[in-house]
């Protein structure tokens, strides 16, 4: 961890970068790299970029928010549509043409056609009403900015998936 961090110092030292950040690090890492450069008086992470979206919350509303509070290490989410999952177009399987349909995304195949995906799947569709309600294609209800607690609760108790934080960080 040191060389990592000590290597990211020197890029921003030589002005070739004004900050670094981490991509899909663990809480405990991001811990390390910051106290590593707290220790030899180095540069640390600035912020964390990690996968979010419906079916993915737990690193971001659980994991992370201890450290933002802590040392100040921000959050760059990443994939709000799960590779294109959420936006419907997986419903019926995997289309010719589409990402999950290239050699490279092999890995997006196996898991939209998994028992995971087919579950993924039936709970977005029980999702749609939610979305027609408000007006809004599916994909826009998962990224919209200002949903209200209620529907918020809504689509936890549909999707079940509600992360669980022993400590509230907000207050």
């Amino acid at each position: 961890m040191e060389e990592i961090v000590r290597a990211m110092t020197y890029v921003i030292d030589q002005g070739m970068t004004m900050y670094w950040g981490t991509s899909r690090w663990s809480a405990m890492e991001i811990m390390e790299a910051y106290s590593v450069a707290r220790q030899f008086n180095m540069i640390p992470p600035v912020c964390e970029q990690a996968e979010y979206h419906l079916f993915q919350r737990d690193k971001v509303e659980v994991q992370l928010p201890e450290l933002y509070h802590k040392i100040g290490v921000g959050a760059m989410t990443w994939s709000p549509l799960a590779c294109g999952i959420v936006s419907g177009k997986y419903a019926s399987g995997v289309p010719d043409g589409s990402r999950a349909s290239l050699k490279c995304y092999q890995w997006l195949k196996e898991k939209i056609v998994s028992e995971e995906g087919r579950m993924q799947q039936s709970k977005l569709k029980e999702l749609f009403p939610i979305a027609e309600r408000l007006g809004c294609t599916l994909p826009q209800l998962a990224v919209l900015p200002k949903m209200t607690t209620h529907i918020v609760n809504e689509i936890d108790n549909i999707l079940g998936n509600k992360p669980f934080c022993k400590k509230d960080y907000r207050s």
